[in-house]
């Protein structure tokens, strides 16, 4: 401070030279703080005043102007005004005109470009010296190769962007372009790879507007960087290099439509009512591109895309701080008078338990018990005709105690029909009946549509005749002929493989499957059985690490992407798969691979040959949209042995995926599986996830513009020859398998021990019915005392798969339910102390027609709990009714648990739902004598974080976002009053500590 005042006033020049030497000494020891002390005392503008002086002086005084030149040089780094501040001194045109002055010496001439970088990123003051004619005197500056001037990149960083547009106009591309190249040419040794750098940022500067990136591409610059990078792929200490280039060659790429006649679903669902499929409005489409498209489950925007860890403050913005919207608002948003028919769906709590007889009563078949519940012939399932019906209660009454009213028949479905009557105990040869007979106990699905009595085919199976002989008839192989192609006919093919199959996958049974599958309904009426569903599959022999990301190669994928656009000649271009035009694909082309997609829970819209080894994949949009493409599951055949495929989806949408951090797609080989070793394996290499060129239009997209895509690339090398295998985004989890899973989970439960009531909570809007569990114990008797145990057990509501995508909530729930009705002590307890609601699959009609996150409607259900549509939303609306009815008789749920899947993360956690830690972390000031809150929400993740090695209590989060007020989660808490309501974030990949920690570093 004492040493400003007189430097500022002072003329003599001693004095003014040694305080430049003191404070030259004092900045440049120590930490920024000294610094901050002199710009907080005016030292910039003391600086900037006394080089006004200085530079007037003739001749100038150089003794004092380089000490001066440098400590503004030093200063204006750390002054985040310094830009204004030199304008208001009118200090621009005087350090011009210094570096013009002084372009024959060099060291004069270097100080004057410290100060001039340093001005230049102020974007004003950049635009005033662009204007006073700081480009001139850049090109004056920057000469070819020559050793003379290996210092002055310092003057490349006037290429801010607020100049780019002059310097395009003015014809400095084309010239940056020749000087690259010659310095790249000539600096054979390397020695001067930051002078090279620099030129290639001033590029990357200019190209960062459109008519830069125009006229970078005229001036053939996509082929110049592309030529010169190939010299350095080689070497790792020319990755600054390399990285720039890249980047430059990715952002000015061609802008591209995706090869598809319009990004909307290949698939349409007329809707109910005045319902109409149409595009996302424009505040959907607006949300999307601002960055805040809600993705899996309740997972946090993406907002770095390098690293998956990174919080960002802004999420603190979406925190609900109204304590009246936080605060617990039990309303309804239906009349109280249709709560009554989901009386029918707690039949556990009127039930009299006639059947319990004394301990030394004979044990009962499971046929027997089963006869001897109180089902009615049929009951009522809700759906929206049901809903509006200004008889409701006379009507349901109707159906429940004096049988089925003959107007409501489309509206009954029998309870016996969805319910095994043959008792499973995985014998071999029971696991053998006859198919037929299998079909029998799904029944009533013909009996709702005829037209649907065809029993689904298996896809047929690798077609070498030689391989077949050995497989299916080994004592007669030189006298069966399978038909042409080598493939038997379908019902041949299923008779011999259950003749084949061990019966040793735990709950599958490939008969189940097929019964259940001819049952499901789907919008391309599904004709086809995958045969990983049908066969079923054992876990992985052995636990995998996740992929080690090689080096450098995402940036070796982008380089192939532009040998594309400069070498075209070398692109095949051929459809070989597509959804929309069945004709132009051309399948069974030697040489290339053969696609198909059209079965349960499949989705690959179009595959397109690019090399010999190579294609490009485009995944269909969910039904009714034109977005959320990420999950996918296809079929591959005829390839070729130790040669790796690569395979690029090139339309997927999220910001950035564990893909990037280890993650690998899951693969299933028909002819492992025939071998032994039925397996869902972790498989690819050379895997990562990066933005690419192709973009949405206004025309493709419905009125959808300037969404970008990411390509998903990576490669295989398949384990046969002519194989049939599958690939898969995780590992797939279909409708059937779930539907057939609870059929054998009711058969080999222990009826005396195990309450087990499966009923329907609703029929979807494809016509599938969505079922509801309940699970419990059975009372030990039926004294008052163990009744009145019994019927005052506090409920626990679970659900999951309100996200097609998600399959990996499904194997979770998978678990969870045959964790609840096995013999397991822990279960058995958990049985006795709660009855267990349960609602495995929330989105039926999603999984079955391969979408990743909506339903039919084209709607997010996860997003329409506030005001759910009986009509568009039958599951919601349904399953909130029930909670509903739960809450009006004083049994709203203890725990509401959602089962989700992650993309980001790692591990397992909880989403729950807090006032006060939403208030704290929003910075708001909480008076705890008015606002109290029961910390029990913290209980369960406590004990998940001590019991379970997958959970992490530390990735667990309590608070409260606005963008998730119509979350399942949110809704139950606020509306119905559930203190515990998560949401259970598994995730895709893997575990990051404990038991399961399966990482590995990523160079």
């Amino acid at each position: 401070k004492f040493g400003v005042f007189p430097f500022q006033s002072s003329c003599d020049k001693d004095v003014i030279r040694n305080i430049l030497s003191v404070l030259t000494d004092l900045l440049s020891l120590g930490t920024g703080r000294r610094i901050h002390y002199v710009i907080s005392k005016g030292g910039s503008e003391a600086l900037l005043q006394a080089l006004t002086t200085t530079a007037q002086t003739e001749p100038p005084d150089h003794s004092t102007l380089l000490p001066l030149l440098r400590l503004l040089a030093r200063v204006g780094q750390r002054d985040r005004k310094f830009g204004l501040k030199v304008q208001k001194a009118e200090a621009t045109d005087i350090i011009l005109s210094l570096a013009r002055r002084n372009l024959g010496h060099h060291l004069h001439f270097i100080h004057c470009l410290w100060v001039l970088r340093v001005c230049a990123s102020n974007v004003t003051t950049g635009t005033t010296l662009g204007i006073n004619g700081a480009m001139e005197l850049l090109f004056k500056v920057i000469t070819p190769y020559s050793k003379r001037h290996i210092r002055t990149v310092s003057l490349f960083s006037l290429f801010s962007e607020s100049n780019s547009r002059r310097a395009v106009k003015r014809g400095y591309l084309g010239g940056l372009l020749r000087l690259y190249q010659d310095w790249h040419h000539n600096d054979v040794s390397n020695n001067y790879i930051y002078i090279r750098r620099g030129l290639l940022l001033c590029l990357k500067h200019i190209t960062n507007i459109q008519l830069g990136r125009e006229t970078f591409l005229g001036s053939q610059g996509m082929e110049i960087l592309f030529t010169s990078v190939q010299d350095c792929l080689s070497s790792k200490n020319l990755d600054p290099i390399i990285n720039t280039v890249t980047q430059i060659l990715r952002k000015c790429y061609p802008k591209e439509s995706l090869p598809v006649a319009t990004v909307r679903s290949s698939y349409f669902f007329p809707l109910p009512g005045n319902a109409k499929a149409e595009p996302p409005c424009e505040g959907s489409e607006g949300k999307w591109l601002k960055g805040g498209y809600e993705s899996d489950g309740e997972e946090e925007a993406e907002k770095d895309l390098d690293d998956e860890g990174v919080d960002s403050k802004e999420e603190d913005y979406d925190l609900e701080t109204d304590v009246n919207k936080l605060r617990s608002r039990p309303v309804l948003d239906r009349p109280e008078e249709e709560l009554g028919q989901y009386e029918a769906m707690c039949l556990e709590l009127s039930h009299n338990f006639q059947e319990l007889e004394s301990e030394s009563e004979e044990e009962k078949s499971l046929e027997d018990w089963a006869e001897s519940l109180p089902f009615t012939p049929s009951y009522f399932i809700p759906n929206a005709t049901s809903v509006k019906h200004p008889n409701y209660r006379w009507r349901n009454q109707s159906v429940t105690e004096m049988g089925p009213d003959p107007g409501e028949k489309d509206f009954e479905v029998p309870l016996q029909s969805w319910t095994k009557k043959e008792e499973c105990r995985w014998d071999a040869t029971e696991e053998k009946r006859d198919t037929v007979e299998a079909a029998q106990d799904a029944g009533s699905c013909e009996e709702e549509d005829p037209a649907r009595s065809h029993a689904p085919t298996l896809r047929p199976l690798p077609k070498e005749a030689a391989w077949y002989k050995k497989m299916f008839y080994p004592e007669h192989e030189a006298s069966i002929n399978p038909s042409p192609g080598g493939r038997m006919e379908s019902s041949d093919t299923v008779t011999n493989l259950l003749e084949k199959h061990q019966g040793d996958i735990p709950f599958h049974s490939p008969r189940f499957y097929i019964a259940r599958a001819k049952c499901a309904k789907s919008i391309p009426d599904y004709k086809d059985l995958a045969f990983p569903d049908f066969w079923g599959h054992q876990p992985p022999p052995c636990s995998k690490p996740m992929v080690e990301r090689k080096y450098g190669i995402q940036r070796d994928k982008v380089l192939d992407d532009v040998r594309r656009l400069i070498q075209p000649d070398n692109v095949i271009g051929r459809t070989v798969f597509d959804l929309d035009e069945a004709s132009h694909s051309s399948p069974g082309v030697p040489g290339c691979l053969t696609f198909f997609s059209k079965f349960e829970s499949g989705n690959l819209r179009k595959a397109i040959q690019v090399r010999e080894f190579e294609y490009d994949l485009i995944l269909n949009a969910d039904v009714n949209s034109n977005q959320h493409h990420q999950w996918f599951y296809f079929e591959v055949r005829d390839m070729k042995l130790a040669v790796p495929y690569r395979f690029n989806i090139i339309n997927c949408e999220k910001f950035n995926s564990q893909f990037n951090y280890g993650m690998q797609l899951v693969m299933y080989s028909v002819k492992e599986a025939l071998q032994g070793r039925p397996c869902w394996l972790r498989a690819g290499h050379d895997i990562c996830y990066y933005k690419n060129h192709y973009c949405c239009s206004a025309a493709s997209g419905g009125g959808m513009r300037g969404k970008c895509y990411y390509t998903l690339t990576f490669s295989i090398t398949f384990p046969h020859k002519d194989d049939v295998c599958y690939l898969a985004y995780h590992y797939p989890y279909t409708y059937s398998t779930m539907m057939s899973h609870l059929d054998i989970l009711e058969q080999n439960r222990n009826p005396k021990k195990v309450y087990w009531r499966q009923q329907t909570l609703c029929q979807t809007l494809g016509g599938n019915p969505c079922p509801l569990l309940t699970i419990t114990a059975m009372p030990d008797s039926k004294k008052r005392d163990d009744l009145e145990q019994f019927y005052n057990r506090p409920y626990v509501f679970l659900m999951a798969r309100v996200h097609p995508g998600e399959s990996n909530a499904s194997w979770v729930m998978k678990g969870t339910l045959e964790f609840l009705v096995s013999s397991d002590p822990i279960a058995d307890l958990l049985r006795k102390c709660f009855i267990f609601k349960v609602v495995p699959m929330l989105n039926p009609d999603g999984v079955i027609n391969g979408n990743h996150r909506c339903s039919l409607s084209g709607d997010d259900l996860n997003r329409q709990w506030l005001t759910p549509s009986s009509q568009l939303h039958p599951t919601i609306y349904h399953t909130k009714g029930l909670l509903y009815y739960l809450r009006s008789i004083g049994r709203a749920p203890l725990v509401f648990c959602d089962y989700h899947g992650h993309s980001q993360k790692k591990n397992v956690f909880l989403y729950g739902c807090s006032i006060k830690e939403t208030l704290w972390q929003a910075g708001c000031m909480v008076d705890t004598a008015v606002i109290t809150e029961d910390v029990g929400y913290r209980t369960l993740p406590k004990i998940l974080d001590k019991v379970a090695p997958a959970f992490v209590m530390n990735s667990c989060s309590f608070l409260v976002e606005k963008s998730r007020e119509s979350t399942a989660r949110v809704v139950v808490w606020k509306e119905m009053g559930v203190l515990r309501s998560y949401t259970m974030e598994s995730t895709y990949c893997g575990c990051s500590h404990g038991v399961y920690k399966v990482s590995k570093s990523f160079k």
